[in-house]
């Protein structure tokens, strides 16, 4: 190496760790828009977050404002009626209306057994008064207003009813 290049050598080398400085701090700061850009997106994300909860929040306030706990039970105190009103139904509807199923077979067993004592059971079931029965109404039966009824029910009626009328 000679003198003169020597100089060069040195110009170029200052140069060279001028331009390695700059890139590094091009570096630094392309590294530091970086974070910065993830930590933008990262805010925004979360922005929408909290925005979108506190909409849920503000929806679910508002359904349960608008059914409270009162109101709940008010409706499970009317279903609970309402069974129990389907409840008494059934049974007023199970209760026999046949007369001589009012009769208890505790009662009519020792009925049985008194008539055998005092006389044969046949004479005294022959001595009571026969009663007359009304004739059967030969009429069709009633219709309901408003019941649908399907093709297949409606045809099984007319079949019934003419069993039961011939």
């Amino acid at each position: 190496m000679t003198k003169k290049d020597k100089k060069g050598a040195l110009a170029s080398l200052r140069c060279k760790k001028l331009y390695e400085a700059e890139v590094d701090k091009i570096a630094n700061v392309k590294m530091t828009l970086e974070v910065q850009v993830i930590k933008i997106t990262s805010a925004a994300s979360d922005a929408d977050t909290v925005k979108a909860m506190e909409e849920a929040k503000n929806v679910m306030k508002a359904i349960r404002e608008d059914t409270s706990i009162e109101k709940v039970d008010d409706i499970m105190d009317a279903i609970r009626e309402e069974f129990e009103q389907a409840d008494e139904i059934s049974n007023a509807l199970a209760q026999p209306i046949d007369p001589l199923l009012a009769y208890d077979d505790d009662e009519l067993l020792a009925e049985l057994h008194a008539m055998e004592e005092t006389k044969g059971v046949e004479n005294q079931l022959l001595d009571q008064p026969i009663i007359a029965m009304p004739d059967a109404p030969n009429d069709g039966l009633p219709v309901i207003q408003n019941v649908s009824v399907t093709m297949e029910e409606e045809e099984e009626l007319k079949r019934l009813e003419e069993e039961i009328g011939g």
